[in-house]
């Protein structure tokens, strides 16, 4: 028989990214509009592509591949990523940045650790897909980020830091995975965050909410599938 429940963690406040660049800034020819920073920032910082037009879109499955979960699982496994991983916080979900191909590898490696056959409300955004992307000079950390999120607006929860290296080498991989130089091992110095490690962490909570929400006769979410790839 299974034991009490884990009461749930607590949800770190959102925190500001460093924005170098002001929207508007830049010389003649310059991208203008409310979203112009944040592109900038996005593509010629971050070396994300994004999609023209509004709001604004980052492209998925070409820098990073993106695990959506319900908030409370998904601070569950916030311990098992680097601190440099980036996390999105959007009203009851988290979003979970993880390295390009990850999305493909998601159902064999839940089946690999048994969770196969478990409806999960877990997503995975790959190759084609795209995400509304947080605001970088949005709300600051605090309560102002928190109740942005809490009105459905992204936040970044855990903002990429400056440096596209950096924070590609902090992203959730599997062993032999391209850009993946070291041994995926939580807290090693030099190596990427373990996807396999984070995955189980994952499937396990998201196994948790739902059972929790199905005692309380609440309904398991608008999202309720084991897997969804756009």
């Amino acid at each position: 028989m299974a034991g009490p429940v884990p009461a749930t963690p607590a949800i770190p406040l959102p925190r500001r990214p460093v924005v170098p660049d002001a929207p508007g800034a830049g010389g003649p020819g310059a991208d203008i509009g409310p979203d112009a920073g944040a592109r900038r920032w996005y593509e010629d910082e971050l070396g994300w592509p994004t999609v023209p037009g509004r709001p604004l879109r980052l492209v998925t499955g070409v820098r990073f591949d993106v695990l959506e979960m319900p908030a409370e699982a998904g601070a569950r496994a916030l311990r098992h990523l680097a601190p440099g991983s980036p996390v999105i916080l959007r009203g009851d979900r988290m979003e979970l940045l993880v390295a390009p191909g990850s999305a493909e590898e998601l159902p064999g490696l839940l089946e690999w650790l048994e969770w196969g056959p478990v409806c999960l409300d877990l997503r995975a955004l790959g190759p084609g897909g795209t995400l509304e992307a947080p605001a970088p000079a949005g709300p600051a950390g605090g309560s102002s980020g928190r109740a942005a999120s809490a009105q459905g607006a992204a936040v970044w929860l855990r903002p990429p830091g400056p440096g596209r290296e950096d924070v590609e080498t902090s992203l959730p991989a599997m062993p032999g995975m391209p850009g993946v130089t070291a041994a995926p091992a939580v807290g090693r110095e030099g190596s990427a965050p373990d996807l396999v490690r984070l995955v189980d962490t994952v499937a396990a909570h998201c196994h948790r909410v739902r059972l929790r929400r199905g005692c309380a006769g609440r309904p398991a979410g608008r999202r309720d599938q084991p897997l969804a790839f756009s």
